[in-house]
């Protein structure tokens, strides 16, 4: 078992914390968090150890989890890993591109390993559709949020839409021609809802739409590809798949067949996976801690954590 600690203890942190401490993979030595009162709370409430110091809690463990605010992530990571510690950490993996071509050098440089928390690709309806996602095309994501104040202390495209990037930077094997977009700011003082549109080299184009400022919460990413159309909703754990083949020569009475104006026939079938339910957090955490002790790449390594947020630096400077 890895001994692990962790780097704040706010909404999110008191998951990782929770996670850590019923995880087999880990055994959870404490935590540290900036604010001692919060820290004292957590520590009173749920019984874990409450390190005075980022330092003492770097020494103790063989893994840091790092879920601090963003601003942070880069002095705690530089930390951590100059003393020869691997690295968890929340994503944005850090608070500029030029912090996170940092880490990728110290990481390197110190032996250790890194993984950034894009959670979504261990989203069971991601998962159950990703080996079929073959050369998408066209890509139409939709993130929107009911308000909420925490998080809004970075623009959409930060909070929200870098899950998306991400996701779509891993199945799209190509490099970044273009993008544009637009955002506004409702509510907070940084943009609240945004759109952005992602021209990749290979001629794919995805078209992206995050708020924190709707009615009602979506998560839904939809892939068209040739002979294919997937749909994935991260929020309620359901994907769609709908194929195409060559329809047969004597299709049945529910066969469904279309016919283009060439005369093509092809029939539309439904190949909708198994999902198994999950907890994301906690594989995404214990995938790492897989990838510690068999020596092999953490499935979103800091290079997939500094790319999408080169192109979210991208997409918040057109605005």
């Amino acid at each position: 078992m890895l001994k692990a600690g962790v780097l704040g203890a706010g909404h999110l942190g008191k998951i990782h914390l929770r996670l850590l401490n019923q995880s087999k993979k880990f055994e959870l030595v404490g935590f540290y968090d900036a604010d001692p009162d919060n820290a004292k709370k957590v520590e009173a409430e749920f019984g874990y150890k409450y390190f005075s110091t980022i330092e003492s809690l770097i020494d103790a463990v063989d893994m840091v989890d790092i879920v601090t605010p963003t601003l942070s992530h880069y002095d705690c990571a530089k930390q951590a890993i100059s003393k020869g510690k691997h690295i968890f950490i929340e994503k944005p993996i850090t608070n500029t591109v030029q912090e996170a071509e940092a880490l990728r050098t110290l990481v390197a440089e110190f032996g250790v390993k890194g993984q950034v928390g894009h959670v979504e690709r261990f989203n069971p309806a991601f998962i159950a559709v990703k080996d079929q996602l073959d050369s998408p095309m066209f890509i139409e994501a939709h993130r929107l949020a009911e308000f909420n104040p925490r998080g809004t202390d970075v623009p959409v495209v930060l909070d929200l839409m870098i899950h998306d990037i991400d996701v779509i930077l891993s199945v799209v094997k190509s490099k970044v021609k273009n993008v544009s977009a637009s955002g506004v700011s409702v509510i907070s003082d940084t943009p609240d809802i945004a759109n952005a549109r992602i021209e990749f080299v290979n001629g794919c184009v995805a078209n992206l739409t995050a708020s924190r400022i709707s009615l009602k919460n979506m998560r839904k990413t939809r892939f068209f590809q040739r002979d294919a159309y997937i749909s994935v909703d991260f929020l309620e754990k359901k994907c769609e798949v709908v194929k195409m083949k060559d329809a047969p020569e004597n299709p049945g009475d529910f066969d469904m067949i279309l016919q283009n104006a060439e005369g093509v026939k092809k029939q539309i079938y439904f190949d909708n996976p198994d999902i198994s339910s999950n907890n994301a957090i906690l594989d995404e955490l214990e995938s790492f801690a897989e990838a510690i002790n068999n020596n092999t790449t953490p499935i979103v390594t800091l290079h997939d954590g500094t790319e999408a947020l080169r192109v979210a630096t991208m997409i918040i400077d057109q605005f």
